[in-house]
Protein backbone atom coordinates (compact mmCIF):
# COMPACT_ATOMS: atom_id res chain seq x y z
CA UNK A 1 0.00 0.00 0.00
CA UNK A 2 1.07 3.77 -0.89
CA UNK A 3 0.93 6.34 1.70
CA UNK A 4 -1.92 8.27 1.66
CA UNK A 5 -1.16 11.92 1.36
CA UNK A 6 -0.62 13.24 4.76
CA UNK A 7 -3.32 15.39 6.77
CA UNK A 8 -3.15 18.46 7.76
CA UNK A 9 -2.02 17.45 11.64
CA UNK A 10 -0.31 14.00 12.19
CA UNK A 11 0.35 12.68 15.38
CA UNK A 12 4.83 11.70 15.88
CA UNK A 13 5.29 9.38 18.74
CA UNK A 14 8.47 8.92 20.37
CA UNK A 15 8.56 5.69 22.36
CA UNK A 16 11.30 2.81 23.48
CA UNK A 17 11.22 -0.31 21.90
CA UNK A 18 9.57 0.79 18.97
CA UNK A 19 9.14 -2.28 16.92
CA UNK A 20 7.38 -3.69 20.11
CA UNK A 21 5.17 -0.55 19.88
CA UNK A 22 4.55 -1.08 16.44
CA UNK A 23 3.11 -4.73 16.73
CA UNK A 24 0.82 -3.33 18.92
CA UNK A 25 -1.10 -0.34 17.42
CA UNK A 26 -1.01 -3.55 14.62
CA UNK A 27 -3.05 -5.91 17.12
CA UNK A 28 -4.94 -3.12 18.85
CA UNK A 29 -6.13 -0.69 16.71
CA UNK A 30 -5.50 -2.67 13.16
CA UNK A 31 -2.55 -0.47 11.88
CA UNK A 32 -0.27 -0.98 8.82
CA UNK A 33 3.02 -0.44 8.66
CA UNK A 34 3.83 1.78 5.69
CA UNK A 35 7.03 3.02 5.84
CA UNK A 36 10.05 1.39 8.11
CA UNK A 37 13.54 2.96 8.22
CA UNK A 38 15.81 0.70 10.83
CA UNK A 39 19.04 1.76 12.17
CA UNK A 40 20.71 -1.15 14.06
CA UNK A 41 18.02 -2.94 16.48
CA UNK A 42 16.27 0.91 16.51
CA UNK A 43 13.35 2.19 14.04
CA UNK A 44 14.64 6.16 13.21
CA UNK A 45 11.23 6.35 11.62
CA UNK A 46 7.99 4.67 10.72
CA UNK A 47 4.84 5.89 9.36
CA UNK A 48 1.67 3.48 10.29
CA UNK A 49 -2.16 3.63 8.67
CA UNK A 50 -4.72 3.61 11.43
CA UNK A 51 -8.24 4.34 11.37
CA UNK A 52 -8.11 6.12 8.47
CA UNK A 53 -5.52 8.54 8.57
CA UNK A 54 -1.60 7.97 9.73
CA UNK A 55 0.32 7.62 13.04
CA UNK A 56 4.11 8.45 12.82
CA UNK A 57 7.01 7.02 15.20
CA UNK A 58 10.23 6.43 16.14
CA UNK A 59 12.19 4.89 19.07
CA UNK A 60 13.77 7.43 21.50
CA UNK A 61 17.10 8.52 20.83
CA UNK A 62 18.08 10.25 23.94
CA UNK A 63 21.62 11.81 22.51
CA UNK A 64 19.91 13.43 19.54
CA UNK A 65 16.96 15.16 21.97
CA UNK A 66 18.29 18.86 20.85
CA UNK A 67 17.42 17.82 17.44
CA UNK A 68 14.13 16.03 17.70
CA UNK A 69 12.66 17.40 20.77
CA UNK A 70 11.09 15.11 22.59
CA UNK A 71 11.66 12.13 24.49
CA UNK A 72 9.50 8.84 25.59
CA UNK A 73 7.05 8.71 28.11
CA UNK A 74 9.31 6.46 29.77
CA UNK A 75 11.69 9.47 29.96
CA UNK A 76 9.08 11.17 32.09
CA UNK A 77 8.37 8.32 34.90
CA UNK A 78 5.57 7.35 32.13
CA UNK A 79 3.72 10.70 31.74
CA UNK A 80 2.97 12.32 28.34
CA UNK A 81 1.91 16.30 27.30
CA UNK A 82 -0.99 14.48 24.70
CA UNK A 83 -3.67 12.21 24.48
CA UNK A 84 -4.43 10.63 21.04
CA UNK A 85 -7.86 10.52 20.02
CA UNK A 86 -9.70 7.72 18.07
CA UNK A 87 -12.97 8.43 16.58
CA UNK A 88 -14.66 4.68 15.95
CA UNK A 89 -18.01 3.12 14.77
CA UNK A 90 -17.66 1.01 18.06
CA UNK A 91 -16.18 2.67 21.25
CA UNK A 92 -16.31 -0.78 23.27
CA UNK A 93 -15.12 -3.49 20.77
CA UNK A 94 -11.84 -0.94 20.15
CA UNK A 95 -11.56 -0.28 23.82
CA UNK A 96 -11.81 -4.05 24.43
CA UNK A 97 -8.89 -5.10 21.30
CA UNK A 98 -6.89 -2.49 23.08
CA UNK A 99 -7.10 -4.05 26.43
CA UNK A 100 -6.64 -7.34 25.07
CA UNK A 101 -3.37 -6.24 23.05
CA UNK A 102 -1.56 -4.53 26.61
CA UNK A 103 -3.24 -1.53 27.13
CA UNK A 104 -4.44 -0.18 30.36
CA UNK A 105 -7.36 1.32 31.71
CA UNK A 106 -7.65 4.93 32.64
CA UNK A 107 -11.19 4.79 32.31
CA UNK A 108 -13.86 2.88 31.47
CA UNK A 109 -15.93 3.84 28.32
CA UNK A 110 -19.34 5.61 29.17
CA UNK A 111 -21.59 7.91 27.66
CA UNK A 112 -20.53 11.47 27.83
CA UNK A 113 -22.72 14.22 26.33
CA UNK A 114 -20.89 13.78 22.87
CA UNK A 115 -21.12 10.36 22.89
CA UNK A 116 -19.40 6.93 24.19
CA UNK A 117 -15.56 7.76 25.47
CA UNK A 118 -12.94 5.70 27.29
CA UNK A 119 -9.55 6.53 28.05
CA UNK A 120 -6.59 4.11 28.03
CA UNK A 121 -2.25 3.98 28.01
CA UNK A 122 -0.63 2.24 25.42
CA UNK A 123 2.44 -0.22 26.94
CA UNK A 124 4.63 2.36 25.76
CA UNK A 125 3.00 5.34 28.07
CA UNK A 126 1.50 7.29 25.36
CA UNK A 127 -3.08 8.18 26.15
CA UNK A 128 -5.64 7.14 24.20
CA UNK A 129 -9.14 8.54 24.06
CA UNK A 130 -11.45 5.91 21.66
CA UNK A 131 -14.81 7.76 21.63
CA UNK A 132 -17.70 7.28 19.11
CA UNK A 133 -19.78 10.84 18.54
CA UNK A 134 -23.37 11.05 18.80
CA UNK A 135 -24.90 11.47 15.57
CA UNK A 136 -25.74 15.17 16.17
CA UNK A 137 -21.79 15.38 16.62
CA UNK A 138 -20.64 13.53 13.92
CA UNK A 139 -20.22 16.52 11.81
CA UNK A 140 -17.61 17.57 14.12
Amino acid sequence: MSAPSLPGLSPYLCVRQAKAAIAFYEKAFGAEVLELYDHEDMVMHATLALNGSILMLADEFPEMETQTGNIAPDSLDGRTTTTLTLNVDDTQAWFDRAISAGASVIREPKEEFFGLHGKLRDPFGHVWSIMTLKRENQAL
